[in-house]
């Protein structure tokens, strides 16, 4: 039997057997020995890998799906302004009667008169009565002929995965809170589909990391919780999310200095059913220990609206109503009642 003596282990040395849903997925290293929260608010991962090449076009390519429009398309024109702008620089620097013609057009300044030219020529539209004059600037025209289009695909294509990308845009509160539930306790968080398009057949995972004492040793241990609701057939407005604290609940008689102590964080995996691309989409977050907030709860979401419809104003989503203190960072008696 082969016991390791120093360095780091995993799972497969002697004496550590999990079962496999225990750790979620993160390994048993990865669990005992990290430290702060594993996820981001935004559902990336806190880890990293070394040992990979840079994977920059890779990157590159998944920021260009991800950011927001107004962010894509200043990126789009800025990248196709520049390279515009590097050949125009090319074409002004050439000698004089490198470009012929655009006197016609009245245009005196060498710069904008090169940009105009490197324009035509990267869109393929036509330089007018502009042309080259030169071995130099024909070999620079047939370059830029090349890296024009080819440039031009690459937005297209860009745009074109965005626009037919399955996505899910969910919101979701910024703190969770421990609030009043069914005369006990309940931990519960909020969220919103922020997209026109509907999702549908929702379903919530949540599971819970504590670090506890275990046979003497601080270990990290994963808990799935229990929901009041763990999975929704519609979602036309919002979703509260509910873990009742009861004494099935691994948060049985906790407090908010516990909750720190534990470095308590919530893990949120919610998948659905996206109707525009008839796909299955999910979304991830995650809450630490001082994202959650106690003696507090929701605010009402509802907004009036015309007619006999039911409303929400998702600028309330975040909203707490404060509750005196002791509320919910004092255990209730009704938690030891044993769930059927």
């Amino acid at each position: 039997m082969n016991t390791p003596t120093s360095g780091t282990f995993d799972e497969t040395d002697i004496g550590i057997v999990l079962p496999p849903s225990d750790d979620l997925g993160f390994g048993h290293v990865v669990a005992q020995q990290s430290r702060g929260r594993l996820f981001n608010r935004d559902g990336t991962s806190t880890s990293t890998k070394y040992g990979l090449r840079a994977q920059r076009t890779e990157r590159l390519y998944l920021t260009a799906l991800q950011v927001p429009w107004s962010v894509f398309v200043l990126w789009m024109l800025g990248a196709v302004l520049l390279m515009n702008g590097v050949f125009a620089l090319a074409y002004a620097a050439l000698p004089s009667g490198s470009l012929v013609g655009a006197e016609v057009l009245g245009i005196t300044d060498p710069f904008l008169r090169a940009f105009v030219f490197s324009t035509g020529i990267f869109t393929t539209t036509g330089t007018g009565p502009i042309y080259a004059m030169g071995i130099t600037a024909n070999w620079l025209v047939v370059i830029e002929s090349l890296a024009g289009p080819l440039t031009l695909v690459l937005v297209g294509g860009l745009l074109l995965a965005r626009l037919i990308r399955p996505r899910a845009q969910v919101r979701f509160s910024e703190s969770a809170v421990v609030a009043p539930y069914n005369g006990a306790r309940g931990l519960m968080f909020r969220c919103v589909n922020e997209l026109p398009s509907q999702l549908t057949d929702l379903h919530a995972n949540v599971s819970l990391s504590l670090f506890e004492m275990h046979e003497g040793k601080r270990e990290r241990n994963f808990h799935q919780l229990a929901l009041e609701r763990s999975q929704v057939a519609l979602f036309p407005l919002h979703w509260t999310v509910v873990h009742p604290i009861t004494a099935d609940s691994p948060l049985l008689g906790f407090t908010p200095q516990q909750l720190r102590e534990a470095e308590a964080e919530l893990l949120v995996l919610i998948t659905a059913h996206e109707e525009t691309f008839s796909t299955r989409v999910s979304v991830r977050t995650s809450y630490y220990w001082d994202d959650i907030t106690w003696d507090a709860k929701f605010a009402d979401i509802f907004a009036q609206s015309t007619g006999e419809s039911i409303a929400i104003d998702v600028e309330r989503l975040d909203r707490l109503d404060r509750l005196p203190e002791g509320t919910t960072s004092v255990s209730s008696g009704r938690e030891l009642t044993k769930t059927g």
